[in-house]
This record gives structure tokens, sequence and C-alpha cells, in this order.
């Protein structure tokens, strides 16, 4: 066992004195030691109820023979960290929280991890970090949030969102717009929709680290409280068996997850964790595999942003399992792969059946016949540019306008607010990337303000920056290469032409390219925005979106 390294023998006596002060047994000590990174905290809803996950995961890992030792893994709230500077620490966190979890688990010699994650970054990062250690982990997450009411129609987060945007342009007043608040987000959990966290659950199990639920079961359900212990006895079953996470996330298990991805219509943001995820653990993932993948899948789910279902109607649906069980149908996945069940993705799914067609349709009447999200290309974007386009209404998926440009975040949401952007306009907002920002914020303020104020079928956006997965519409985030380093997206002009066309994958802006190269002469770096602590020093490490914005030193 890894754990006799500090442990065992005569020199690490002063380790075992330490263990007793700790209060562990010598009967404990003589057990594997199971990390138990939880990321619990009082500021974000999908992480309060994380201690109790904890809890029922060290029981499990008791039950099956295990010593479990919990640490902990921060978390951004990235709702409460909307529209400010904290945004800019949302993404950067995921560096973090990999790097902190490495230090932990390696420093202390764990046999092997459970990861008790739940929102936006925390997910991936500890994925990014389960493919760095490659020691026997299991994912078992709090599970998402339970829909809001309004009126007797399910809601969530994006409403309370769009509905700011209506208040602004006088369609709703104040009374209503606290009715909104008081009842979008009626629970604990990882908001309802389809947005980044849920999407990264989800992924999660499709992609072999999670058991079945982990992206499904409501965080107050007791039943995610029973797959947390499972997942506690489950991590012991692959210590004994040396299952570890590259014999899981493989090229072929990125694949699936990337096809499960497509089918669900998840958030734009896996276009940044699935590559850096493959990163760590040596897979090569490139954003051009997205659109390979999404020609040969089907959207076979509308939830929220997209559509009018929540992920607890995907829970009662079946699930991921019954998801991946529609794609099978047309030998969508690779089958024999082997998973943290300890069974292959085959023997998961095989009796998973879709058990409401409303929810999952199936795969002979799928919602789009290509998957849910595309990635542009063309001389605005030459490296690439992201969509979801399972959110996006039937006429922007074409679309030419003026371009109304912004530097930054702030000036559009103002303009946007103020009337100042009319039918057929396409908001331009650059140097808000991973270096530009730094730390490429979401956009979901101007996004929802956009969908609000009723523009969302006549207006698009496109930035170098992200979105939320709550984000709906003719959004184009991750657009490379980034305004900062001059890009092709810091050249255009008020009132340029933009083209759109999502199906063909273009992005463009009609200049010629001795216009653009005339521009690009007169361009001038800017200053950094940030010239102090953690995101000066990411700034100049991170890469561009198109790598998934990861950490490198150096060229």
């Amino acid at each position: 066992m890894r754990s006799e390294n500090a442990k065992c023998g005569d020199a690490q006596a002063p380790a075992r004195s330490l263990f007793n002060a700790l209060g562990y047994t010598k009967e404990e000590l003589d057990r594997p030691l199971v990390g138990i990174v939880c990321s619990y905290n009082e500021i974000v809803p999908g992480h309060m109820h994380l201690d109790k996950i904890a809890e029922a995961v060290k029981l499990g890992v008791a039950m099956a023979g295990g010593t479990p030792i919990m640490f902990p893994a921060i978390a951004v709230c990235d709702g409460i960290a909307m529209g400010h500077i904290g945004m800019k620490y949302s993404l950067v966190t995921r560096d973090l929280i990999a790097d902190s979890t490495e230090c932990m688990a390696l420093a202390h010699q764990f046999d092997a991890l459970v990861m008790i994650p739940n929102c936006d970054k925390n997910v991936p990062s500890l994925l990014m970090a389960a493919a760095r250690l490659n020691i026997p982990t299991v994912f078992v997450s709090g599970g998402p949030m339970l829909a809001g009411h309004i009126d007797g129609h399910r809601t969530s987060l994006s409403s309370i969102f769009e509905a700011v945007g209506a208040k602004a342009a006088g369609k709703i007043g104040a009374e209503e717009l606290a009715h909104y608040e008081e009842c979008v987000c009626p629970s604990c959990g990882s908001c309802s929709g389809m947005y980044t966290a849920n999407s990264m659950n989800c992924l999660t199990e499709a992609i072999g680290m999670g058991l079945r639920g982990n992206g499904t079961i409501p965080a107050p359900y007791s039943a995610r409280i029973r797959l947390a212990k499972h997942a506690g006895m489950k991590v012991m079953e692959l210590l004994e068996k040396d299952i570890k996470p590259r014999d899981i996330m493989t090229e072929d298990a990125f694949i699936n997850a990337l096809t499960v991805d497509m089918a669900l219509g998840c958030s734009t943001n896996t276009m940044l964790h699935l590559p850096a995820i493959a990163h760590e653990a040596g897979v090569e993932l490139s954003p051009e595999r997205a659109n390979e993948v999404s020609a040969r899948t089907p959207n076979l789910c509308h939830l929220a942003p997209a559509g009018p279902t929540y992920m607890e109607q995907l829970e009662e649906a079946g699930g991921v399992y019954a998801v991946m069980n529609e794609l099978s149908k047309k030998n969508l996945l690779k089958l024999d792969l082997i998973t943290a069940t300890g069974k292959t993705v085959g023997e998961n799914i095989k009796d998973c059946i879709n058990k409401d067609p409303e929810v999952i349709r199936p795969i002979d009447k799928p919602y789009m016949e290509t998957g849910g999200i595309a990635v542009l290309s063309g001389n605005i974007a030459p490296d690439t540019g992201v969509v979801k386009q399972s959110a996006v209404v039937p006429e922007m998926m074409v679309h030419e306008g003026p371009a109304r440009v912004f530097d930054c975040e702030e000036d559009a949401i103002e303009a946007i607010k103020g009337g100042k952007i009319v039918e057929g306009d396409v908001v331009v907002i650059r140097y808000e990337g991973p270096k530009g920002g730094p730390g490429m914020r979401e956009m979901l303020n101007p996004t929802s303000a956009i969908a609000g104020m009723g523009l969302g079928s006549s207006v698009a956006l496109i930035t170098d920056g992200r979105f939320s997965g709550a984000s709906r519409g003719a959004s184009i985030g991750h657009v490379s290469p980034e305004a900062a380093v001059g890009g092709p997206i810091a050249l255009i002009e008020e009132g340029d032409i933009i083209s759109i066309d999502i199906p063909a994958h273009s992005l463009n802006v009609k200049v010629s390219d001795e216009e653009l190269a005339k521009r690009k002469e007169k361009w001038q770096p800017r200053k950094p925005r940030v010239t102090t602590g953690y995101l000066s020093r990411y700034e100049k490490m991170v890469t561009g979106a198109n790598k998934g914005a990861i950490l490198k030193i150096g060229d």
C-alpha cells in the first residue's frame, strides 16, 4: 500500500505519533487510508450539504474495510461571483483545486480517493487531479437542486437572470422580480438546469468515473446518501482490483463523454474542461473532435435553458445511463471500456431503459440530428468559437448584423439595459479571454439581459470570454485567439458586418484580409488589468480557450 510510506517502519514512528494525536487506532492504520476530498462550504448552495455526503462516503469506506480521512477542496459559486471582479476568480480555481488536491494526496500518501465535488470548476478540477494522481478514485457529487416553481411552471436560476433584463425593459416590476428571487432556487444542490455543474457531473458518469445517478439524483433525495455510501464501498473494490483513473479515462472514454455531451446538450464550458482533463490523462482532445462527434450524434435532450425540463425529470426518465442506452442503439458508444463500477460501459447501461420519451427523445426521433454544441471558425475565430446550438432559436442559426463592440462586459451590459442594442445587432465583448480578463469571465448577465429584454431571437453575442451553462441564444464564446494576444476579434470595429452560420460552422467579419492586416499593424497590446496576486501569475501561464485554458510554463 502507498500509505505504508507514511505509517510503517521505525522511520515513521514520528508520523505514527501524529496519527495518534489525530485519534487513529492501530487497527485503523493497518487498513488502507482513503482520502475523502470534500468541497463542503457555506457559500455555495451546491456544497452546503456535502458534509452529509462526506459522512456517508466515510461510512461506506469503513464498511468495506478502509480508513476514511477527509480533507477539503475550495469552490466558488458562479452565480454569486457573477457580474463583478469575483467572476475573474471562477475558472482560475480549477487549477488551484487540482494542484492543492495533488499536494494533499501525495504529501499524505493516500491509497485511494473519493472525490466529492458539485459545482462548475470543482468537478473538472477534481477530475484533472484524479487523472494526474492516478490513484484508485470514485466520484460522488452533491447532486442537482430541485427546480423552482413560478405560477405553476418549473423554473431555475436562469429565469431570475432573465427577469433582471425584463425589469430593465419595463416588462415586470419590483414585486415580480422579488417573487422570482424567492422561488427559483428552492433547495441545496447545483442549479437545476443543464448548466455547467450538472453537465460535468453527468459527464463524470459518461466517462466512467462516477456511479449511476451521480449527475441526476437530486441533492435533497435520500438516494443521494445511499449513492455516497456505495461510492465509499466501491473505491475499496477499485483499490483491490487496482483499477486507476487512467485505466478508465482513455481516449475512447473521452469520445464517449463528448458523445453524451452532444446528446444531452451540455454547457459550452465542457469544451474547456474536457480537453483540460484529457491533457492530465495524457490524451489530446482538440476542439475539432467535437464537430466530428456532433455530426454523428443526435441531440436527445432539451433541458433548461434549452427547453422546459429539469434535472429531476432526467433522473425520473432514467438518467445518463438511459441516454447512453439510446445512443448505443446506433453504436455511438464504445461499450467495452472499464468504469468505476468495476464493470464495462455496456454492462452498466444494458438494462437502463428510457422511461420518458418527452424528456429523453428516442434515438430515431431526436430534437436535432446533430449534437448540442458546435465549434465555429473563420476570420474572427481562426482557432475556435463555441456555441450551444441546441439552445439557439431557428431564426438565429444563420445571422448577419452590425457589430456593437465593447472592450469589457460592464460596458456591454450598460448598453443592453440602456436600450442601445436593437434587433439585428451582434454584440462583441472582447478582452475577456483567459489572458485578457484575466480569468475568462462568464457572460450570463449580458445574455440574460438580451433574452429578458425580448431580443433573444434577433441579437447575437460573440466573445473571447465564455458563457454560463444557463446562457441561451446565439451566444458564441471561446473565440480564439483572444483579443489580448492580438486575435482578430480585437480588430473588429463598430458597424462591421458579422456573419454567423452555425450549421456551416462559420464565424466571419465582412472585412477584407487587406483591411484586417492594416488594422493589425496599428493594434497595440493592452496593459494587464491585474498586475498582482494569483490572477497575475495565471495570466502569464494560461493558454488559449481552444487548448482548454490549461496552464503552461513558457511556450
